[in-house]
């Protein structure tokens, strides 16, 4: 088997011009990427920088205008194969009301499973252990649409989950939510990678979600401009700050006080670690 379970090689993909005036747009530009297994990838970058063209990518809803990606082997431009990479690699979106398809959460849950051919005994399953692992199991007879908006994003996640993928690809999930909802979703997005062993490829530009990564890779402009562990990633806050990002607080902090003559290690991510540091 292979170790890695998403593969991009020397992918570019340019939106055609719908103005004759103007040019195309080349949102990606010779990117190659190998997530392994298990891994918890994150994608940072601002608007525009080409991270969510590159998640509809990794699941077959766009194909590279040069270049190929495989999940689990499997080449996206296969038409054969495209319905095996979508459960391969379930895609959780920004808005989870254009996810929710039922008027009942259980149901709502077991509709992919129910399009896949599976046994009514093993969907009953799937789905209440889908619920449980999110967390929405008591909500299981509500309406989705009475729900938090936390709450209908787990629900969105949950519905991959009973479709029981390899890899959740997540195009910005918490974009759309409060401080609250984003909590319980990344809360989640951990559980699922630590103790569920599912790969996650997670695309946001909100910093405090990434800390805990394994790898972080910056867009900039359709490019990788930066790729390595968070620490890495966050120490270099002149580079991060210029191409429009922030720093989690905690090492803005290191660094400033680093800056202001006081010895201190500036590849930290949480308060613990400033503590221990200073």
């Amino acid at each position: 088997m292979n170790d890695h379970i998403i593969e991009i090689k020397d992918i570019s993909f340019i939106y055609p011009s719908k103005d004759i005036d103007s040019d195309d747009y080349k949102a990606l530009d010779n990117i190659n990427i190998n997530i392994k297994r298990g891994e918890f990838v994150a994608i940072l970058g601002h608007n525009g920088s080409g991270k969510s063209t590159l998640s509809k990518l990794m699941n077959g809803i766009l194909l590279p205008t040069e270049g190929d990606i495989l999940v689990n082997g499997m080449n996206t431009k296969s038409e054969e194969e495209i319905w095996d990479i979508r459960q391969t690699a379930g895609m959780v979106f920004q808005n989870p009301d254009n996810q929710l398809v039922a008027t009942i959460v259980e149901e709502d849950i077991a509709f992919g499973p129910e399009n896949q051919g599976i046994e009514p005994s093993e969907i009953r399953r799937r789905v209440d252990e889908a619920l449980n692992i999110v967390d929405m199991y008591p909500y299981r007879k509500s309406a989705p649409h009475a729900l938090s908006g936390g709450q209908k994003q787990r629900i969105a996640i949950a519905g991959i989950l009973a479709m029981d993928p390899d890899c959740i690809i997540l195009d910005e999930p918490t974009a759309m939510l409060d401080p609250s909802g984003r909590k319980e979703v990344m809360n989640t997005v951990k559980r699922l990678n630590l103790k569920e062993k599912k790969t996650i490829v997670h695309i946001t530009h909100y910093m405090d979600e990434v800390v805990e990564a394994d790898r972080i890779i910056i867009l900039e402009k359709g490019r990788i401009i930066a790729e390595g562990k968070p620490k890495e990633i966050f120490s270099q806050v002149e580079k991060v700050r210029k191409i429009g990002l922030d720093v989690p607080q905690v090492t803005e902090l290191a660094y400033e006080l680093n800056k202001s003559g006081i010895d201190i290690d500036t590849k930290v991510l949480n308060i613990e670690e400033l503590v221990n540091s200073l």
